[in-house]
């Protein structure tokens, strides 16, 4: 079990690049604008051979009417009942304000293990400033400069010394990564809340809400995944702050490290061009894709509407159209199990392997009942087939004239494989090499 760290306190002190500086990674949006980090997510730091987990949260702000504000404090409140230690961070330069101290009172209730980090310390006259922070009766306190690194490593030590001892790890087991994508406000987060049981990621009418990627550990009704909750991916034209552009840029270096793609779409808009976009582009990845079509119980129904809505959608994705449609609704809880039960089924049949002998003598039935059509007075022979080891589903077909197989004789010989065996959900790769 990694032992977890998270890093609270006011808006605007410091605590992403913070994150940043000590994970060695860009996970964490910064930028100068208070609110910017609005989730919990987090990463692993390794220190002097010892690894935890370091959790980022929003600024808190104790008190607010916002509704912004107040979901952004349960979120840090849920992060400091999970975490083993707790860097409460403030800043030297604006010194002790109200809300530093509402924080830390809170905090001497609570009876959870702090470490009192003054940020901004960039050089040694700052050091003086910050012994008033010892008023906040917080301990002892450390002086860094999350901007430069300085007194980071002194921080590291210390918070090795305060975790609890590390349990040594199980076997490791493959954990498939599941993205939630889709266009602003389609229910991505309020899909992830239902799947955990909890509030991971925070729920807002307002188009936009999640910035960044929420990774949360499922383990429920027999499946163990690692979800990840992204940023709605707009129109470039559309992307006007710099802050989405960097939520975009996370969502689609999401896409190219999960296994499977979830693609949420509204029942009421259907596919969009941007969801389009989205659904290439896990395609182009060799990513596992379902769709999930979210506020079902808005649409009004017949008998007839399920069939002719999953109609109209795989006429926009074909020519790949052997994918998993389900009608969910995130907000009732429709259906939601059946969508992990599907989840599972693309992330295996994304690593399945066919043998080559009965492959082979599947697939030379195939082609001898349709052989690829002549080109240029040229007969083409397919002599075998075999499916490499490769991470996703690629098949080699060894042929006298592999230049000359088309596009159209292509798409018959994968529709053919998909008859025989379950690739459904799958992006399969199908080349063609000299023998």
């Amino acid at each position: 079990m990694s032992r977890i760290v998270a890093i609270v306190g006011r808006p605007n002190v410091g605590k992403s690049t913070l994150f940043n500086r000590l994970t060695g990674s860009r996970k964490a949006i910064v930028d100068d604008v208070a609110g910017v980090t609005r989730d919990r997510h987090g990463a692993m730091v390794e220190w002097n051979g010892q690894t935890f987990t370091l959790v980022d949260t929003g600024g808190f702000v104790e008190g607010s009417e916002d509704a912004m504000e107040r979901s952004i404090n349960r979120q840090v409140k849920a992060a400091m009942e999970q975490a083993d230690l707790l860097l409460v961070m403030v800043d030297v330069q604006t010194g002790i304000t109200d809300l530093d101290a509402e924080l830390a009172n809170l905090l001497r209730r609570s009876r959870r293990p702090v470490i009192l980090v003054v940020n901004k310390v960039d050089h040694g006259e700052r050091l003086p400033m910050a012994a008033e922070f010892y008023s906040l009766g917080l301990g002892e306190i450390f002086t860094v400069s999350s901007q430069t690194g300085s007194g980071t490593g002194e921080l590291l030590d210390e918070v090795l010394q305060r975790l609890p001892a590390e349990q040594p790890e199980e076997q490791e087991t493959v954990i498939p990564k599941v993205a939630l994508v889709g266009r602003p406000n389609v229910g991505k987060s309020t899909l992830l809340n239902a799947l955990m049981g909890e509030e991971r990621s925070i729920v807002s009418d307002v188009a936009g809400t999640t910035r960044d990627v929420v990774h949360s550990e499922l383990k429920a009704f027999g499946h163990h995944l690692l979800m990840m909750d992204t940023a709605g991916l707009r129109r470039k034209a559309k992307v006007e702050e710099d802050i989405e552009f960097y939520s975009v840029m996370r969502t689609l270096r999401t896409l190219e490290d999960c296994d499977v793609v979830v693609l949420l779409v509204d029942a009421r808009d259907g596919l969009q061009a941007q969801d389009l976009n989205i659904f290439h582009l896990a395609e182009k990845h060799q990513k596992g894709i379902i769709l999930a079509v979210n506020k079902w119980d808005l649409v009004a129904k017949d008998h007839k509407t399920m069939d002719r809505t999953r109609d109209e959608l795989l006429q926009k994705t074909a020519p790949f159209n052997d994918l998993p449609i389900l009608f969910i609704s995130a907000l009732e809880k429709q259906r939601l199990i059946k969508l992990l039960d599907e989840i599972a089924a693309v992330a295996a049949r994304r690593s399945h392997k066919v043998s080559t002998a009965p492959l082979n003598e599947y697939m030379q039935e195939v082609i001898d009942a349709y052989p690829p059509p002549a080109y240029k007075g040229k007969y083409i022979r397919i002599k075998y087939i075999t499916q490499l080891k490769t991470t996703t589903p690629t098949f080699v077909f060894f042929c006298n004239l592999p230049q000359y197989i088309r596009e159209p004789y292509k798409r018959y010989l994968e529709g053919k494989i998909r008859a025989r065996y379950d690739f459904s959900g799958v992006p399969l790769q199908l080349y063609f090499r000299q023998k």
